[in-house]
C-alpha cells in the first residue's frame, strides 16, 4: 500500500516539472529583456529619449571659461538701423572690413551670403576681398531641404570660401558639425574648418591622416571620428559627408542670460566708429555675423533645452563660433571630442544592466531593500554614464535605464507568482505525504525542510515544528549533515533522481543507516523541491556485515586450499633442483605439441641434450656444485628460446627441447648451434671456473616420424651418435 502511495506521489510532483534549467532564470530574464529594448531601440522609439538625455549631460557638464582666441562682430538691431538697410550695403561691409584688418586678427570669418553686389561699394568691397588674404567667405551648398547660394565671386576664385551648411536632428536641434562635403567629385570645406586651420597654420599645424585609421582626419593632438548613421542613439542618420559629433562647451554665464557669453561680441556699429579696443580682435578669429532678432539667423543646440520654461536658441555665427574652437582645443589642448562605443560594447553594456537588474530582484526578496537597491543602482548608472561623457564619451543611458527596470519588475513578479504556488504546493503536499508510512522529507532551494510526514519526524525524534524552515546542520552532528548537503547539490545540480545510503543520529543518540531516493521537482511557478524518500536499513546492513565476515572466511579457506593444491601440482611436473618441467610434464606436453602441429600442418623439432664432461665436474669439484652447474645450465637453455617452446630435465645431465610451429628443419640447427654456444661459456661457482659442453641429438615431427616414442627415441640415438662423434655438436635422427 505505501508503495503505490509513493508511486503516486512521484507521478504527481514529476507532473509540475518543467523543462526551463535550473540556475538560468536570470540569465534568461536578462536575455529577453535585452533583445525586446535593443530590437525597439533598433527601429529608432529611444532617439528622442536618448538625445534628451544627452542634451542634460551637457546641461549639467562643468561652466567652461570664456575663450579668448575669438571675437564675434555681431550685427545687431541698432547696427542695421545706423546702416540703414538689408542687405547691408557693400560699402558698409568694406568698411567693416578694413577697420578690423588694421587690428591685425589671425583670421576673419564673413558669416554672410555675398553672391550679388549690394550697391553701393561693390568696388570698394571687391578691393577689401582681394587685400585680405585671411578672409574666408560663405557658400551654402545644395541639398534636400535648402538650395544652394553662390559664395562671393572673388573670394571663391581665391578659394578662400567655406560653406555653412548646418545639420539638423529630428527634435530640431544641432549636435553635428559637418567638415568636408564632396560634390559632383568636388572637396568642399566647411567655414569652420577653414578659419580653423588659418588660426593652426602659425602652430605648424595641416591636417593629417590619422595613424590607427587613414580615413580619420588628425589636427595637431586630435583624432576626429567620422560619424556614422547609428552611432549612438542615432538610427539610419543622415551620414553624408565627413560629420563629427560636437562637444558643446557649457557658457560660463548665467542659464538666464538672453546673450550668449562664451565668446567676446562687439557690435558692428561700434566697431565702424572706432569703439573698440585693439586687444579685442588682435591675433584673434574675427567672426562677422547676425544676432538680430528680425534676421531669425538663430538655432536650437544641446544647451538650448531647459527643465522648466522654453527653449533658448542661439545665434547661427555662434554655432560656427563654438565649431571653430571645438577644432582649435581638441588640436591644440586635448579637449575630448564626443566619441561612442562600438556597436557591440553598447550591446554588452545593456545586457549587463539588464542581468543586474534581474539578480538584483532575486537575491533581494525584501521589498523596501529592493526599492532602495534599485534606486542607488540607477543613481550609480547615471553617474557612470555622466562621469563617461566629461572623459568625452556617450554611452547609452535610457536602453539600460529600461532594461534594469524591467528586469528588476519582472523578476519581482514572478518571485511573486513562484511564493503564492509555492505556498499552495506545500500545503497539498503536506496532505499527501501524510498518507505514506515511509519517511519523507521536502527541501527548498536554500536546503531547509518545507514540508514533513509523521514518519519522517518519529525516525529523527524531532517535532514538525522544530524541524520547518531547518536544515540539517541544526539537528545532526556535522559530518552527517555535510553528506546529506553533498547529496542534495548532486540532486540540485544534475536534476536526476539519486540514490544513497547514509547514516544518522536521532535525537536520543542511535544510529540509523538508511536508504534515502531523492529527486528534483518544479511546480507551475518554478520554484523547486527536492523529495526524498527514506527506508531504514540497519537491520539488513547488520546481516549483510555477518555475511561477508562468512564470506571472507569461507574465502580464506579456499584460497589456502588452492595454494597447496597449486603447490603439489607444482612439485609433481617440475624439477625440484632446476625448477624446470620433469620427465611427466614432459611427455604430457610433446603429445599436445604433436596433437597441435598435426592440427595445423606445422613442423615440430625435438632436441636431446646431453651434458660432456659433468661428471668429472661432479666428481673433482663436489655434488654441490654439480647441482648449481646444472641450475646455471637451465637457466641458460630457457634464455635461448622462445615462450611457446618447453625446456626440461629428464634427470642427471639430460635435457630436451620441444620446439613448437618451425617453418624449416634450418631453425631446428639454429637453435641447437645457439646452445651448444650458450653452454659452453665458462661458468664461474665459488671461485672455480669451469666449463663444459653439450651432444644435441634432434627429431622432426612429421619428417622423422609421427609418433611420440619414436622421436624420443631417434633423438635420444641421434645424441649419442653427436656424443661418439666428438661431443659438443649435433646431429638430425
Amino acid at each position: 500500500m505505501s508503495k503505490q502511495l509513493g508511486k503516486r506521489l512521484v507521478r504527481f510532483i514529476s507532473g509540475l516539472k518543467k523543462p526551463l534549467g535550473r540556475g538560468h532564470r536570470e540569465l534568461i530574464t536578462a536575455s529577453s529583456v535585452a533583445v525586446c529594448i535593443l530590437l525597439i531601440r533598433s527601429i529608432g522609439l529611444f532617439q528622442s529619449l536618448e538625445l534628451a538625455a544627452l542634451d542634460q549631460l551637457f546641461r549639467l557638464r562643468p561652466h567652461e571659461l570664456p575663450e579668448e582666441r575669438i571675437t564675434i562682430v555681431a550685427i545687431d538691431e541698432a547696427s542695421l538701423r545706423q546702416v540703414g538697410s538689408w542687405p547691408i550695403p557693400d560699402d558698409a561691409i568694406a568698411q567693416l572690413l578694413q577697420k578690423l584688418n588694421a587690428y591685425q586678427p589671425r583670421a576673419i570669418g564673413l558669416d554672410i551670403y555675398r553672391d550679388l553686389p549690394v550697391e553701393p561699394g561693390y568696388e570698394n568691397l571687391v578691393k577689401a576681398y582681394k587685400s585680405i588674404p585671411n578672409l574666408i567667405g560663405i557658400e551654402q551648398l545644395a541639398n534636400n531641404k535648402n538650395a544652394s547660394v553662390l559664395p562671393p565671386p572673388v573670394l571663391n576664385q581665391l578659394d578662400r570660401v567655406g560653406f555653412n551648411n548646418v545639420l539638423y536632428d529630428p527634435d530640431g536641434k544641432i549636435r553635428r558639425s559637418l567638415l568636408y562635403w564632396h560634390i559632383d567629385n568636388k572637396a568642399h570645406e566647411s567655414f569652420a574648418l577653414k578659419l580653423a586651420l588659418l588660426y593652426l597654420k602659425s602652430y605648424g599645424i595641416t591636417p593629417q591622416t590619422a595613424a590607427n585609421n587613414s580615413d580619420y582626419l588628425q589636427l595637431g593632438q586630435a583624432v576626429f571620428t567620422r560619424f556614422e548613421g547609428n552611432d549612438g542613439a542615432y538610427v539610419r542618420a543622415d551620414d553624408r559627408g565627413y560629420q563629427i559629433l560636437s562637444n558643446f562647451p557649457k557658457p560660463s554665464c548665467p542659464t538666464s542670460s538672453a546673450a550668449p557669453c562664451s565668446y567676446r561680441q562687439v557690435a558692428m556699429r561700434d566697431v565702424l566708429a572706432d569703439r573698440v579696443s585693439k586687444e579685442w580682435f588682435s591675433d584673434r578669429i574675427v567672426l562677422i555675423g547676425s544676432t538680430a532678432p528680425s534676421l531669425q539667423d538663430f538655432v536650437f543646440i544641446p544647451q538650448s533645452s531647459r527643465l522648466m520654461g522654453t527653449a533658448q536658441p542661439i545665434a547661427g555665427i555662434e554655432l560656427q563660433a563654438h565649431f571653430i574652437n571645438e577644432l582649435i582645443a581638441a588640436a591644440l589642448e586635448g579637449r575630448p571630442l564626443l566619441q561612442v562605443w562600438p556597436k557591440l560594447l553598447e550591446y554588452l553594456w545593456i545586457f549587463g544592466w539588464s542581468y543586474l537588474g534581474a539578480t538584483t530582484a532575486w537575491r533581494i526578496r525584501q521589498p523596501t531593500k529592493l526599492s532602495v537597491s534599485i534606486i542607488l543602482f540607477c543613481l550609480l548608472l547615471a553617474l557612470v554614464c555622466y562621469i563617461a561623457f566629461l572623459s568625452g564619451w556617450w554611452i547609452p543611458l535610457i536602453p539600460p535605464l529600461l532594461t534594469f527596470g524591467i528586469s528588476a519588475v519582472w523578476t519581482t513578479n514572478y518571485l511573486a507568482s513562484m511564493q503564492e504556488e509555492l505556498k499552495r504546493s506545500k500545503e497539498f503536499l503536506h496532505q499527501v505525504i501524510n498518507t505514506i508510512p515511509d519517511p519523507i522529507f521536502v527541501k527548498n532551494e536554500q536546503h531547509q525542510w518545507i514540508v514533513l510526514n509523521e514518519a519522517y519526524c518519529r525516525l529523527i525524534g524531532y517535532a514538525n515544528q522544530l524541524l520547518i524552515e531547518k536544515s540539517d546542520y541544526d539537528f545532526f552532528p556535522r559530518h552527517e549533515a555535510d553528506v546529506f548537503r553533498q547529496q542534495d547539490e548532486k540532486v540540485f545540480q544534475t536534476q536526476q533522481t539519486q540514490e544513497s545510503e547514509e547514516e544518522f543520529t536521532d535525537a536520543y543518540g542511535s544510529t540509523h543507516l538508511i536508504s534515502t531516493k531523492r529527486s528534483l521537482h518544479k511546480d507551475a511557478a518554478g520554484n523547486y523541491f527536492l523529495v526524498g524518500v527514506i527506508r531504514d536499513i540497519t537491520q539488513r546492513k547488520q546481516m549483510e556485515e555477518e555475511l561477508k565476515r562468512t564470506a571472507a572466511e569461507l574465502y580464506r579457506s579456499n584460497t589456502e586450499l588452492k595454494r597447496k593444491e597449486d603447490h603439489l601440482r607444482y612439485l609433481a611436473y617440475h624439477d625440484p633442483l632446476t625448477g624446470l618441467s620433469n620427465r611427466k610434464f614432459f611427455n604430457e606436453k610433446l603429445l599436445e605439441s604433436l596433437d597441435w602441429a598435426q592440427d595445423n600442418n606445422l613442423l615440430l623439432g625435438l632436441l636431446f641434450i646431453d651434458l660432456d664432461g659433468f661428471k668429472q665436474v661432479n666428481d673433482t669439484l663436489g655434488h654441490e656444485i654439480g647441482d648449481r652447474l646444472l641450475v646455471t645450465v637451465g637457466q641458460r637453455l630457457s634464455n635461448c628460446l622462445r615462450g611457446s617452446d618447453t625446456v626440461s630435465r629428464l634427470g642427471g645431465d639430460e635435457f630436451t627441447v620441444i620446439l613448437r610451429a618451425i617453418p624449416n628443419v634450418q631453425v631446428a640447427a639454429k637453435v641447437a648451434e645457439k646452445i651448444l654456444s650458450t653452454i659452453t661459456e665458462p661458468i664461474v661457482l665459488d671461485g672455480y671456473t669451469t666449463k663444459v659442453s653439450a651432444s644435441i641429438g634432434i627429431s622432426i615431427y612429421p619428417l622423422n616420424s609421427r609418433d611420440s616414442e619414436t622421436l624420443i627415441k631417434q633423438a635420444d640415438t641421434a645424441m649419442y651418435r653427436a656424443k661418439n662423434l666428438g661431443k659438443n655438436r649435433y646431429e638430425f635422427a
